[in-house]
Order: structure tokens, then C-alpha cells, then sequence
């Protein structure tokens, strides 16, 4: 039997690949944009699977045009955009992309950290500017890292690839999560502590906890305002974890020093007044955006694809049908 499967943005060709190979009909949109959602509807009328973007809202209004329905496989290691609620009642699968991101998206959030607090982005353009006359005592004065504090928030398995990164960096490392984590505190020195004491004491805070209700603006304004004089804000989890105009407020008045920036509120727009700041690094959301890691991620879902069409079972469940 020959399925069909709708690839809603180009995805590296080790996973396309793996689809041909088992004869599927490919349905691929080649322009470089998110579907609009008439054009998801119609692309996904007669489709027995998808593999999704975060950029794509797949919720009950797209799942209905498609009745043949038996997978969502989500490029991605989270799954906010999609409504995994009704996907179970449907008896939709869905899958993600864990673990294999892990160690590009922690090295993202370390690039970040050192690019905000060593003035990389600003130091790079004062040279191209040609406005380097020389060594000078004050010239791009940042902040050190080395025996400094990381508080991360979110102690998943990014969260922890980042915390094992900062031994090499002799910092004292505080976490928050829903649970502690017995052989990650056994492994870095890493102290639970709650959150508005992370925020309190710690010079570096690293966002790694999945948008959910209860972490939508996890970081609003009054948190935000009392954080540590002078810390640096890094973000590669998601961007409405963080109230996005407080951010802007504190980041001209206090007490944050700087911000480092893979992902934003409403995404891809950003605020306009991050855009004109100098202490705030931002970029495309590219955590995971290296060539091995995304080759990975595109034979992941078509693995999971094939698992669930063919023997109704995935590698990398999300929910439970």
C-alpha cells in the first residue's frame, strides 16, 4: 500500500530520501514559507501522514480537513504547536525530535553567553566599521564567566548539557525544575533552588524549560525586575517564556546587563526596541542548526513516520493513542 505524506517545508534530503525509498507519495512545499493554513488544509486532504514545523499550528480545524489522518511527526523536540489533546482523541500519533539537538542547542546557548557577555557582535562590527585604532584599557569592557554563577532554568536534557559545560568554566550552578535531579547535581555540583532565588543570585540565567501554561511569561515583569544587578538573560527554549516587552523595559533600566536571544514571543517578529540595542545578541532561531544534527532530525521523523504507517507503533511517542 502506497501512503501519503505531506512535508510542509523542505527538510535536508537524508529524510526525503528515506520516504522515496519506501514509495510514498510526497507532497513537498518547495517555497521557502510556512503554508498558509488554507494551503495546509488543502495539501493535507487525502495525506495518512505529516511532518510538521513548529512554525505550522496543527490543531482540530487541519486534523479534520484530513480524515486519513495517522501521524504528526514534528521536526522539532517540542510540540507546542500542535493540539496533542485532540490528536489523541482522533487516535493521531504524534512524534518529536529528542535528544539528537541536544548538544547543538547547548553549545547555541553557550555561544550566546559568551557573545553577550565578551561584547562579541558589538566588538566585530566597531573593526569592520574601521574604527579600531589600537589596544585601549576600557575598549569593550564585558563580564567575566569563569567562577561566575549559572542559574538554568528547565534542568531537561538541554538544561543539563548546558550545566556540564559550565564545570570547564569552574562556575557555581544553581537549577529550578519540577523535580531535582539526583545525577545531575551528583555529576556538576548543580544546587535546586526556587525559582525566584535562582533569579536572585545567579550572574548568567539559561532558559530550557517547554512552553506550557504554566510556563507562559514564566519570567514577567516582576521576576525579570528582580534579577540579579547586572545578569545576562539567555534564551534557546521558547520565546513566550518571557514576557518579551518587560525584557525590553529591564534591559534599559536594570537590572539586566545584556540578553542573548535564539527565539521570541511572536516569533518571527521581534520587538522593535530589542532590535535597536546593543547589549542584546539575537538570532534566527537556529538552535539546532548544524548539518549533522538537522540530517538526524529529518531521518528521525521519517522513521517515525514509516514505524507508525507501518506498524502502527512510533520511535519517539508523544502522546499516547
Amino acid at each position: 500500500m502506497s501512503f501519503c505524506v505531506l512535508i510542509t517545508r523542505k527538510i535536508p534530503d537524508a529524510g526525503i530520501k528515506l520516504l522515496r525509498e519506501k514509495g510514498y507519495k510526497l507532497i513537498i512545499n518547495d517555497q521557502d514559507r510556512p503554508l498558509t493554513r488554507d494551503e495546509l488544509k488543502s495539501m493535507i486532504r487525502d495525506c495518512d501522514g505529516i511532518i510538521s514545523l513548529l512554525s505550522d499550528t496543527i490543531n482540530k480545524e487541519i486534523m479534520d480537513a484530513a480524515p486519513n489522518l495517522k501521524v504528526i511527526a514534528n521536526y522539532a523536540v517540542g510540540y507546542n504547536n500542535i493540539d496533542i489533546e485532540y490528536a489523541t482523541q482522533r487516535g493521531i500519533r504524534v512524534t518529536n525530535t529528542p535528544d539528537v539537538l541536544t548538544p547543538a542547542t547547548a553549545d547555541l546557548a553557550w555561544a550566546l553567553l559568551m557573545a553577550v557577555s565578551k561584547r562579541i557582535v558589538e566588538a566585530d562590527a566597531f573593526v569592520r566599521a574601521g574604527k579600531f585604532k589600537g589596544w585601549a584599557p576600557e575598549l569593550f569592557l564585558g563580564n567575566d564567566v569563569t567562577g561566575q554563577t549559572l542559574g538554568i532554568i528547565g534542568a531537561g536534557r538541554i538544561g543539563q548539557a548546558v550545566g556540564r559545560r559550565a564545570k570547564g568554566f569552574e562556575m557555581t550552578l544553581l537549577y529550578y525544575s519540577k523535580s531535582q535531579k539526583p545525577d545531575f547535581e551528583t555529576e556538576t555540583g548543580a544546587r535546586w533552588v526556587p525559582l525566584d532565588e535562582l533569579l536572585a543570585s545567579s550572574d548568567f540565567v539559561s532558559l530550557h524549560c517547554p512552553l506550557t501554561e504554566e510556563t507562559y511569561h514564566l519570567l514577567d515583569e516582576q521576576r525579570l525586575k528582580s534579577m540579579k544587578k547586572g545578569s545576562i538573560l539567555i534564551n534557546t527554549a521558547r520565546g513566550p517564556v518571557v514576557d518579551e516587552k518587560a525584557l525590553v523595559q529591564v534591559l534599559k533600566h536594570g537590572p539586566l546587563a545584556g540578553a542573548g536571544l535564539d527565539v521570541y514571543e511572536h516569533e518571527p517578529q521581534v520587538h522593535p526596541e530589542l532590535l535597536k540595542m546593543k547589549n542584546v545578541v539575537l538570532l534566527p532561531h537556529i538552535g539546532s542548526a548544524t548539518t549533522e544534527t538537522r540530517n538526524e532530525m529529518a531521518r528521525m521523523v521519517a522513521r517515525n513516520i514509516i514505524a507508525v504507517l507501518e506498524q502502527g507503533k512510533p520511535v519517539n511517542p508523544v502522546n499516547m493513542v
